[in-house]
């Protein structure tokens, strides 16, 4: 009886380890298994390489060979997509992933062309809609780490704030986006009520750069927020654009996908990521062992597939690393909703109901309630965010 009870508890173990996506090696993926992964750039683009680096950890954690595994990178957002996912299925692909919100519709004719291969997508608003039976989508609830990012920012405004650096009133922040699309909006939505929660006289001010990755627009379009007055840097850029201009600026950056201390040392406070090694396992065993692949995938922070990342001790404000420990442990619990409706207005009134673009058509055209028990459902109905709301105190320029 206690050796089956000992057998039980390993298995217990075991499939709790797995199940928490920290990395669980699986010896049942076939030497002949192959994947292809499609990416927008390449390494210098922080978004791709953030994806590369976990198709490489994936790899290694799961023993696969470099056979195993093809890449191909800078590919955009046109029919070459498509090309480039049948080259991969030529080349003996059994799972084709790729990266770019504007990759999908060309993923999901490869999908339809190929349907013994696997096809998963990041970004993507189309896997629950589509339903074929070998295309999905990825995300993650990335917004409780701009959360998160967003209150050690606030933390760090307050101390300014006392240290008689600037006043409450000019406690205004930038945040270089990229385009204004509900990714983008979520993310900085939630950055900023994050800041606010800990500082509720912070302010924002946003500018898109309309583009993904550009060295010159970011670092410009940073440069353009702080002489407006801007004290502290965010972005949802993929180059070392904004935050070198922090540090040539002597401001403080909040970033995304990497950890940026190198490129500034003594202005990067910390950055927020999502982590798509657990969901490249789970594709790649699933594919292996022929078991379900969750359709429309959506990690956050305790499956590990949220995080923040390279907390920068000379720049962020005394205990901040254990204020968002704190913040972290409510966010898991459920006792902070980032999208809190009590916690914004828009245009000066609380929002009580909203329907958004779930069923993702041309028009945009609202088709879901997501607000309800006094939140924003951010990424519970499809993973890829649909929050596309401008909140008061975030200014557009």
């Amino acid at each position: 009886m206690k050796k089956v009870l000992s057998l039980l508890m390993v298995m217990v173990m075991v499939v709790a380890s797995c199940f928490a996506l920290t990395g669980c090696g699986n010896e049942a993926v076939s030497e002949d298994l192959m994947i292809g992964f499609i990416f927008l750039h390449d390494e210098n683009s922080t978004y791709d390489k953030n994806f590369i680096d976990a198709a490489l950890a994936a790899k290694e954690a799961l023993g696969l060979s470099d056979e195993q595994v093809l890449m191909k990178t800078n590919i955009p957002e046109t029919a070459e997509c498509y090309e480039a996912a049948a080259d991969l299925v030529d080349a003996g692909c059994d799972i084709v992933f790729a990266d770019s919100f504007g990759h999908e519709d060309f993923i999901i004719q490869a999908a339809k062309e190929f349907p013994e291969v696997v096809f998963c997508h990041a970004t993507g608003t189309k896997a629950h809609t589509e339903d074929l039976p070998n295309y999905y989508n990825a995300f993650a609830s990335i917004y409780e780490g701009r959360y998160l990012v967003g209150y050690a920012a606030g933390l760090k405004l307050n101390e300014m704030i006392e240290a008689g650096k600037i006043t409450a009133d000019q406690a205004k922040m930038g945040y270089v986006g990229a385009y204004p699309y509900a990714e983008v909006k979520s993310g900085y939505t939630s950055f900023f009520l994050g800041a606010r929660a800990a500082c509720p006289s912070a302010t924002m001010e946003v500018k898109f750069t309309n583009s993904w990755f550009d060295i010159a627009a970011e670092k410009e379009t940073a440069n353009a927020l702080i002489a407006d007055g801007c004290v502290l840097i965010s972005q949802h850029a993929d180059s070392e654009g904004a935050p070198k201009a922090c540090e040539e600026a002597g401001v403080p950056n909040v970033a995304y996908n990497l950890d940026t201390r190198d490129w500034g040392p003594n202005t990067a406070l910390i950055s927020s990521k999502i982590n798509w090694q657990p969901y490249f396992e789970h594709i790649i065993t699933a594919t292996a062992e022929g078991t379900a692949i969750t359709q429309d995938f959506c990690g956050g922070l305790e499956e590990g597939v949220v995080m923040t990342l390279g907390l920068n001790d000379k720049v962020a404000a005394e205990g901040t690393e254990a204020k968002l420990e704190e913040i972290k442990a409510k966010l898991i619990a459920g006792e902070i909703k980032v999208f809190d409706t009590a916690t914004f207005t828009v245009d000066g009134k609380a929002l009580d109901s909203y329907m958004a673009d779930v069923d993702s058509d041309a028009a945009f055209t609202g088709d879901t309630e997501v607000v309800a028990d006094g939140y924003f459902h951010e990424s519970e109905y499809r993973s890829a965010p649909y929050f596309d709301i401008d909140i008061d105190g975030i200014t557009i320029k």
